[in-house]
Formats: C-alpha cells, sequence, structure tokens
C-alpha cells in the first residue's frame, strides 16, 4: 500500500472529509513520527507496534559488482518492532501462505 492509496481508502471511508484535509493530516501524522526519530524518541503505537533508531557502527564494506573494499561511516538505522496483536491478526488463519 502506498500512501496516495491511504488517502484514498480513508476518503471513501470518511465521505464526510475533503480528501486534501485527510492529505493533510496523513502528512502532519508521517512528519511528526520523523521528527520523533531524529530526535531519537521511541514510537510506540499499541496494538501495531514500536519504532526505534538503532546505530550502526562504521566497517568495512565490499562492493560485490567490483569487488572493491569500501569504508562506511558510522549511521543510524530504522527499526520496527511489530506488536503481539499485530503479529496474531496477521497469522490468524494464514497458514497457507507459506
Amino acid at each position: 500500500m502506498t500512501k496516495s492509496e491511504l488517502i484514498k481508502i480513508l476518503a471513501k471511508r470518511n465521505s464526510g472529509l475533503y480528501q486534501k484535509d485527510i492529505n493533510l493530516f496523513v502528512e502532519l501524522i508521517f512528519n511528526e513520527l520523523i521528527a520523533a526519530l531524529k530526535r531519537g524518541d521511541r514510537i510506540e503505537l499499541r496494538g501495531f507496534g514500536a519504532f526505534s533508531v538503532r546505530k550502526r557502527a562504521s566497517r568495512v564494506a565490499r562492493n560485490p559488482r567490483t569487488n572493491e573494499t569500501v569504508n562506511l561511516d558510522k549511521r543510524f538505522v530504522p527499526y520496527f518492532r511489530a506488536g503481539k496483536e499485530l503479529r496474531m491478526s496477521i497469522n490468524a488463519g494464514n497458514n497457507d501462505n507459506t
């Protein structure tokens, strides 16, 4: 699902709201989530999961195409851990997707 698909679904389910207002609302939520992660905050959405930022140390990697070694600086990467309710709802009756 893309962000635009999400906005269309929300607009269809909430016919009393304008699509541009829903678009603004979704943008505001995403921007606030990004700002919180930039500050190093942990975001917990009960029943869905938790977002946090993890630090990766600097390391030496290899370019698989040229076999050349490359030095990678330390970096921060977003991390998501699914909540128990999300995992249970995905796995409930979905044993045929293996």
